[in-house]
């Protein structure tokens, strides 16, 4: 009981990190533009990142994106020594990344330390992977911020051409107020896809320990206390990963801020609906460089977007890696 404990203990923390990591995600765009500073962008953000605990549970009814989480290795072969590596290795990646101000995926992370604590586990054996759910998974790494890119870049076409005409000093200040409208929606879509994730590893780790039958079972105050979490974690801001979200990739302006913000949150409540954990950070890349497209394809720096894929090719891999040492030497103790 001890050592679930101490699991329960470090997938809170692992929330924790990962809500100001990607604090960054919800409000790098509306400080980049000034419309609140930083400390109030991420009191707008923790906010909507806990009520996405109602959203989940009373529209969508379900926490579909914990259940995926939940089910990328096979029943059989989790046990708590495994769920407790992929969380070590999986904190370890993210505050390396947060350390450097790379906008690395969360998500990916965790998914690949539970993978290759698993794969440990099993001497190698890869047949622990239920592929069928994890496949889908690694499609939308390419696919979420590729769908961001195209969304965002359709709607700042449009709002572009609808407001040609309009006077750019009301303009500018119409869609400074619009950025709090489509921070809060990213920030509730946030929530709902990232915090999810803690609450399918605790589920596991309370069926692996025999406390529940099944994922479903979990008790209300797991998803509960991981949306508290990561909105305890936003708070607490990322402000290296703000920089480079905000001004390395390209420069952003309210209006632009708005659509990055809005294409980021239809694209990841549509994954959520699908019961597909994606990468938030991923997601509003791919939806701030497609902004910057609008204008010309200079105006993106692709260097800096090179390094960042760079990041997202090498995190389920290297965060992989990193679980196997760590349940290797687990072993040894435990």
């Amino acid at each position: 009981m001890t050592f679930l404990v101490i699991i329960i203990i470090l997938a809170f923390v692992f929330d924790y990190i990962n809500g100001f990591h990607d604090a960054a995600n919800s409000i790098a765009t509306i400080v980049s533009t000034k419309v609140l500073t930083p400390f109030q962008a991420v009191l707008w953000a923790a906010v909507f990142n806990f009520a996405a605990f109602f959203i989940s549970k009373y529209v969508y009814g379900e926490f579909k994106v914990g259940n995926t989480i939940a089910k990328s290795v096979f029943e059989e072969f989790i046990t708590l020594k495994v769920i407790f590596s992929g969380l070590v290795a999986a904190i370890t990646w993210n505050l390396l990344t947060w350390w450097y101000g790379i906008p690395s995926s969360s998500s990916h992370t965790l998914i690949g330390g539970f993978i290759g604590a698993a794969v440990a586990n099993a001497h190698g054996n890869f047949g622990v992977i239920n592929f069928p759910t994890v496949l889908p998974i690694l499609y939308f790494i390419v696919l979420a911020p590729f769908i961001g890119m195209v969304v965002a870049f359709i709607i700042t076409v449009i709002i572009v051409n609808i407001c040609k005409k309009a006077n750019p000093y009301r303009a500018d200040n119409w869609f400074k107020r619009l950025q709090l409208v489509s921070s809060a929606a990213l920030s509730l879509a946030h929530g709902g896809n990232d915090a999810q994730k803690v609450m399918g590893i605790i589920a596991a780790a309370m069926v692996a320990h025999g406390l529940i039958p099944t994922i479903k079972d979990v008790p209300d105050w797991v998803p509960f206390s991981c949306f508290a979490a990561i909105a305890l974690g936003t708070m607490s801001g990322g402000w290296k990963i703000v920089k480079t979200m905000g001004s390395r990739i390209t420069k952003v302006t309210p209006l632009e801020g708005v659509s990055a913000e809005t294409a980021g949150a239809i694209t990841l409540y549509l994954t959520e609906s699908l019961g597909i954990p994606v990468s938030t950070t991923h997601t509003i890349t791919g939806s701030i460089i497609g902004v910057g497209a609008t204008k010309r394809l200079s105006a993106v720096r692709w260097g800096v977007t090179v390094s960042l894929l760079w990041a997202w090719i090498l995190t389920i891999p290297i965060s992989a890696l990193l679980a196997a040492v760590v349940y290797f030497i687990v072993s040894l103790f435990v």
